[in-house]
């Protein structure tokens, strides 16, 4: 695999495992004597929700769903559309929704709302990394690991057109 377009470390392996620790520990206490499903949006948040949900020390189902609004670019859409829905009712249950990275915002918005629409429990959102400066809808992510500026990010999950995912650390493409 090429490395040559990719910038330099932002965040370590190191520090995204101590974030999952101290991640886990609040979602553990907020969500104390419950349930709660991790719905992982694939594929990015693989890494990440594998990391933070053996920090969390409750009872756990986990699934996943599948979005797209990049395709092979490196700027969102703006159109949601489900590829993967989910495989077991959630009525009635805690929801976290873990993301890899908020960006624009436009994908946890769609999701939520469908969540919620679904008459969840609560719905909350936990992502690895938040990008505030791109934010083109007013979302409230309730567990953030990470702010990052406003480059295309890459690594532990994050990829450019499939690429990069399998970088142990965050890092970003030139430009």
């Amino acid at each position: 695999m090429a490395h040559d377009v990719v910038g330099t470390v932002l965040i370590t392996e190191e520090e995204i495992k101590a974030k999952a620790v101290e991640l886990g520990e609040v979602i553990t206490k907020d969500f104390e004597g419950e349930e709660v499903v991790l719905v992982g949006i694939l594929r990015g948040s693989v890494p990440w929700m594998a990391e933070l949900m053996k920090r969390i020390d409750l009872d756990m189902k986990i699934d996943f769903m599948a979005c797209s609004s990049y395709g092979a670019d490196t700027k969102s859409s703006g159109q949601v559309r489900i590829v993967k829905d989910l495989e077991f009712d959630v009525s009635g249950k805690n929801v976290i929704i873990v993301e890899d990275i908020v960006d624009s915002g436009l994908t946890l918005k769609y999701l939520k709302g469908y969540m919620e629409a679904r008459s969840v429990g609560c719905v909350r959102i936990c992502t690895l990394l938040d990008k505030p400066s791109r934010r083109k809808v007013d979302i409230h992510v309730d567990y953030t690991g990470f702010q990052v500026e406003d480059k295309f990010i890459v690594g532990y999950g994050l990829d450019y057109d499939q690429r990069y995912r399998n970088l142990p650390y965050i890092t970003y493409l030139e430009d």
